[in-house]
Order: structure tokens, then C-alpha cells, then sequence
């Protein structure tokens, strides 16, 4: 799959020879500073011509043969990429790899918080064929119920449609520099606050050319869970045609009290919602202890939980383009972009290690005589991550967000993923 992780004294121009690959490739598709520094560990992304593998969970009545059919491969492709595997022994549940001209075909979400400047439709002319939904992170609501525009977005929705990406009005219950749970509890809990929203919101939507409503809607007082279950089912009815995501925060049971989760109807939500996207980052979250952001065991958790409650079709889950860095003791936190993560660990000369159990990278560096952890993404993390797509069929992912470099995961996208338009 064009993954090469770096050894101790290794350069750019062998591993270019090796693989046949110009070194302004690999420099280009993994963010690299420079042609002239590597770090043991790091992970290159490095495009072949080898076919997609797909990842595979066996069901009743599978056999290889109609597998190798359905897929449009060969049975000794699947078998060599399956060591040990006995074709008359396939059992209900078991994972293989499965070599295949089909490419994984997912829809997809980026997040952006506008700014100005023309950069940003430069990043959206670049991912053109990448993203199939842009949620764009501009509104919130007053007390009374009434959505508003934070940030003019007017030439954002028009590129959009330009590029054949559908544009969503994200709205969040976010007031000065956080989420409020407050004003989030206050508005659904009355029924005419709640109105409001509803018919404000599809107001803006179909005034400003939206394709849709991303609602994100975060630390709802528990309380109002039912409340938050109607403001979506009315919200969906007059949406009408337009789209209506849903964001939730990542859980593994139902825990109606819990305050960060507590409000989040999984079933209802995925009722009412055409798209249900669950936050699967965070796991390691800023202030907390050096923790993986997004590890694969317990994004494998909630996705099995979800499963239970919510169409796999209607499923997205979340993909961090970003890492974060703690000082040991204080777990005082920096975030930075996948890239900018990586090339610090090239920068400062750290090695980086790879978490097998959460299939994740990190290093340790030292700045001004403080210890401090990275945790971030790279190519492998991102690839089991649109694994676990593919094994249980989910309908996508989202980026949070696409202003933050992450070259490694969209040349991937590219060379590997169908993304539905």
C-alpha cells in the first residue's frame, strides 16, 4: 500500500531509488521540510501501482470464490495477501485483505472555519475531488432561538458549488470562545425558543444556497434529550430535500446522564438524520495526560456501539488532521497540524515510535529543558482508520478540519477512495 517507515540512516535518495519514485514526490506528498532530513520512524507515503487492498469481514454463505467475483480479482491475489489462510475455512467475523480494482467508495466531509483571504479557495480548488460535503463552521444562535452568521461565507458557498461540493451551514451552541451547554438547554428546552431555531436556521439555509444543515450541538444538559430528539425531527421535516448531519460525540454505551454524552439519543438521532457523524477524536484531548487523539481500539468500540443503534449507511466517523504536544507534568497543550507535528519531530531530530495497539504515532522532545509528548496522524493511522470503513461499510468520515495541512491522507484519498459526489 506504498507505506515506508524510515530507518536509522536512511535518505530521501535511496528510498527514491528504491522505490522508483521521483524525491520531489515523496517530498511533495508527505510535507516534508526539505529533501535533506529524515527522522527514524517516520512514516513516507509513497504511491504505486499496486491495487487498492480492501479490508473484509466474512458473512454467512461468504466463499472465496464469489468473494475474488464480487471484488474483480483473482483468488491467488486474495490468497497471497492472506499468509496461512485456508480458503475451505472462512469463518463469520474474520478480516481479510482483499486485493481489488473496486476502490472503497465513501462520502466525505471537511470542516472549515472561514477567514480571510483567498487561501481558502485555494485549499477547497485542491481538494475539488475529495470532499463530497463542506460544513461550514459560521453560525450560532441567540437566547431566543434565532440563528446568525458569525463569519461572511457568501463566496465559500458560491466556489462550492462551483467545484460540485455540497455546502452545509454548520451552527453550533458556541458563544465567545466555547460551547455552551446553558444556551444550548435553554433553547430546546422552550418550545418557541425551539421554533425559532428550526425555522431560522432553514431560513438561512435556503437564502445563502446551502445544500444542508450540519448541526453541532455540544455538552446538551441531559435534561433535554428528548427535547434535543424533537428539535431534530422537526428540524428534518422542514428541511425537506436539504440534508440534515448530525455531529455526537463518541461514546461506547448509552449513558443518559453523563454530561458530555448523556443528551445524545443515538437511535432517535439516526432516525431523524440523513447523515450521522460521531466524533472519534479527542480520545487524547487538550489539558488531558499524553493520550493517542484518535486510537483505532476505541474507535473500533464506538463504531460497534453505533452500529447497534444507527444505519451503517448513515455513518460517518471523525478523522483528526491534527496532533497535539503536551509538557510532561503539566499537560499544558499546543495543537498543530498533522504536518506541522511531523516535521517537528524531523526539525528537532526525535524518533518517532508507532503504537500498535492504537495505531498511532508519537515522539518525545525537549524545548527550553521541558519534557513534551506528541501525539499525532500519519498514513498508517489514517489507513486503519478508513479500514475500519470499509469492514463495516460506513457511509464515510469527516476532517476536522481542511485548513490543516495533511498531504499524506488526501494523496492517499486520491490514489486509493471513490469519493461520492
Amino acid at each position: 500500500m506504498g507505506v515506508h517507515v524510515v530507518g536509522t540512516g536512511e535518505n530521501l535518495w535511496a528510498i527514491s531509488n528504491r522505490y522508483g519514485v521521483p524525491i520531489q514526490t515523496i517530498v511533495k506528498q508527505n510535507g516534508l521540510p526539505s529533501a535533506n532530513a529524515l527522522v527514524p520512524g517516520l512514516a513516507l507515503y509513497i504511491p504505486d501501482n499496486q491495487l487498492s487492498i480492501r479490508s473484509y469481514q466474512i458473512k454467512p454463505g461468504d466463499q472465496i470464490w464469489k468473494l475474488a467475483k464480487r471484488f474483480n480479482t483473482e483468488i491467488s491475489a486474495i490468497l497471497a495477501a492472506n499468509p496461512g489462510i485456508d480458503p475451505t475455512q472462512l469463518y463469520i467475523g474474520q478480516i481479510i485483505n482483499i486485493p481489488s480494482p473496486v476502490k472503497l467508495e465513501i462520502s466525505t466531509l471537511g470542516f472549515l472555519v472561514p477567514s480571510g483571504g483567498s487561501s481558502i479557495l485555494s485549499i477547497l480548488d485542491s481538494l475539488a475531488e475529495q470532499l463530497t460535503y463542506l460544513a461550514v463552521v459560521a453560525y450560532s444562535f441567540t437566547a431566543e432561538g434565532y440563528a446568525y452568521n458569525q463569519i461572511e461565507d457568501s463566496a465559500i458557498v458560491s466556489h462550492c458549488k462551483r467545484l460540485n461540493i455540497t455546502p452545509l451551514l454548520m451552527i453550533r451552541n458556541f458563544t465567545g470562545v466555547d460551547f455552551s451547554a446553558e444556551l444550548a438547554g435553554h433553547v430546546l428546552g422552550n418550545p418557541t425558543y425551539r421554533r425559532n431555531l428550526i425555522l431560522s436556521i432553514v431560513n438561512l439555509t435556503r437564502q445563502r444556497g446551502f445544500g444542508g444543515v450540519s448541526i453541532d450541538f455540544e455538552f446538551i444538559p441531559p435534561p433535554q434529550r428528548n427535547d434535543f430528539n424533537i428539535f431534530l425531527r422537526e428540524l428534518k421535516i422542514a428541511l425537506g430535500e436539504l440534508i440534515l448531519h448530525v455531529n455526537v460525540h463518541a461514546k461506547t454505551a448509552d449513558l443518559p446522564t453523563n454530561r458530555i454524552v448523556g443528551a445524545y439519543d443515538y437511535a432517535a438521532i439516526g432516525n431523524a438524520a440523513d447523515i450521522v457523524a460521531v466524533m472519534t477524536i479527542d480520545y487524547g484531548y487538550p489539558g488531558g495526560p499524553p493520550d493517542p487523539i484518535a486510537p483505532i481500539w476505541w474507535i473500533e468500540e464506538v463504531i460497534q456501539y453505533a452500529l447497534t443503534q444507527i444505519n451503517p449507511r448513515k455513518l460517518q466517523i471523525a478523522m483528526p488532521l491534527y496532533g497535539y504536544d503536551k509538557v510532561v507534568g503539566t499537560n499544558a497543550t499546543h495543537a498543530m497540524s498533522v504536518v506541522s507535528a511531523q516535521n517537528q519531530a524531523i526539525t528537532t531530530g526525535s524518533p518517532i515510535e508507532f503504537d500498535q495497539r492504537s495505531m498511532s504515532p508519537w515522539y518525545r522532545h525537549w524545548s527550553t529543558g521541558l519534557e513534551h509528548i506528541v501525539w499525532f496522524e500519519d498514513i498508517r493511522s489514517l489507513i486503519a482508520k478508513y479500514r475500519l470503513i470499509d469492514i463495516y461499510n460506513l457511509l464515510g468520515t469527516t476532517y476536522w478540519q481542511i485548513s490543516l495541512p495533511a498531504p499524506q491522507n488526501w494523496a492517499y484519498l486520491s490514489n486509493n477512495i471513490t469519493v461520492l459526489k
